[in-house]
């Protein structure tokens, strides 16, 4: 229970990763609020409220676009508002366009950069503004955990759109890090490899799984809770004296 009378917010919270991440934070004591534009999962079963409460956890539900202002700033309130303060808020949610760049439309890129950079630039905005405004607990007024990807430092291969907004995620997270690291606020990023989320789309093709086999010197690919183990880790006090750290988990892709 290493988060035990924390308060987290987990945006994309309804599938894949986000669903792992705020799972797990429940189970170890958390408050979660879950935020996402849909609450039934893409990947099918109960939504990730269900299976909390269903475990005995605590966590409550709210419709956000995390592209719209008044949204994010609605559920920090809320949590604000039931908890008292916010502790933790991981910036998950994402889209992507699968298209090169000659056969991105411009609807396209502004949709994912919308998602994926602005969605997490709202996010770490109000979020600081919140633990700015709370005393410290254990030397920490709060910790910001953005879910970048391996393809924020090299190619995403068909995908441009996508990889710029994940390297804007980069470096936003180390920005942020380094201005208020001060102000006793801590900013890192979980950047994955190649994760099975058992969603639809292209990635998961015959073809696009060969090519993530080939690279990922590990002898399986990654799974949810193992991006989720790595944000519970940077979301919990045992994570000290780290701040600015983009942590991969890729089962070795980018040592090879």
């Amino acid at each position: 229970m290493i988060l035990k009378g924390k308060s987290a917010i987990v945006t994309g919270s309804s599938s894949g990763i986000g669903r792992a991440i705020a799972r797990l934070f429940a189970a170890e004591g958390a408050l979660v609020a879950l935020a996402d534009i849909q609450e039934e999962p893409k990947e099918g079963g109960e939504t990730t409220l269900d299976l909390i409460e269903a475990s005995g956890g605590t966590a409550l539900f709210q419709t956000t676009d995390v592209a719209e202002e008044r949204d994010i700033d609605r559920i920090v309130s809320t949590v604000v508002e039931r908890h008292g303060r916010l502790d933790i808020m991981v910036n998950n949610a994402m889209t992507f366009a699968g298209a090169p760049l000659l056969d991105t439309s411009l609807e396209e890129w502004n949709r994912v950069m919308a998602v994926n950079l602005t969605g997490m630039f709202l996010g770490c905005k109000r979020a600081v503004q919140q633990m700015l405004t709370q005393a410290p607990v254990n030397d920490v007024r709060g910790r910001l955990i953005n879910i970048t990807s391996q393809h924020g430092m090299i190619a995403s291969p068909g995908d441009c759109s996508y990889g710029v907004s994940k390297a804007g995620g980069v470096y936003l997270t180390k920005q942020i890090a380094a201005d208020y690291a001060k102000q006793q606020i801590i900013c890192n990023a979980v950047a994955p490899g190649k994760i099975l989320t058992g969603g639809p789309g292209s990635n998961v093709e015959p073809e696009a799984l060969a090519y993530a086999r080939s690279r990922t010197p590990m002898p399986r690919l990654g799974e949810p809770d193992d991006v989720a183990r790595a944000a519970l880790f940077l979301a919990s006090d045992q994570s000290t004296y780290m701040t600015g750290v983009n942590l991969m988990v890729d089962g070795g892709w980018m040592a090879a």
